[in-house]
């Protein structure tokens, strides 16, 4: 499925999902001053949770939207579908001198 053409208002509600039939990293559109192609972080029964790309660039947005402003998306994103391979860097644990991972904080 391409990027959709109706706005929320206009969807038939018996084609909406529910929010809580998403799961974590399902690519979805949500509607955010257009249709936006995003992946999904969390969802509920009333809302998910998005991470978004709220223009052409390749920053992302994270937002909650209910479900009439998302819908499943097939078309792929590279900038948000392989986030792990198009990452800039990636964040690895340093070990502390005892060999500690210094995320981990101190003992007690």
């Amino acid at each position: 499925m391409s990027t959709p053409t109706i706005a929320p208002p206009q969807r038939d509600p018996a084609e909406v999902a529910p929010a809580d039939s998403y799961h974590k990293a399902d690519p979805v559109w949500v509607y955010r001053d257009g249709w936006r192609a995003g992946v999904i972080e969390a969802a509920s029964p009333r809302a998910v949770t998005v991470t978004y790309r709220p223009g052409s660039h390749l920053g992302t947005g994270v937002d909650t939207f209910t479900a009439s402003y998302v819908t499943s998306r097939a078309d792929e994103d590279p900038a948000l579908d392989r986030r792990e391979e198009n990452a800039l860097a990636h964040r690895r644990p340093r070990s502390g001198g005892d060999g500690a991972s210094v995320l981990d904080g101190p003992q007690r």
